[in-house]
């Protein structure tokens, strides 16, 4: 998941719910790279305006 172009990956075999009504999710994050992706995202969006 290193370098990865998302904000986060979910393992969806991990997802419960727990007592009907609490959801677990496993999720991994760079925080680095995926938000200088979403800047880059943001960036492009800004310049088409």
């Amino acid at each position: 998941f290193n370098h990865g172009p998302a904000s986060s990956n979910v393992d969806l075999t991990s997802i419960k719910v727990l007592e009907g009504h609490l959801v677990r999710v496993a999720s991994w994050y760079d925080n680095e790279w995926g938000f200088s992706n979403r800047m880059l995202d943001t960036a492009a969006a800004m310049g088409g305006l």
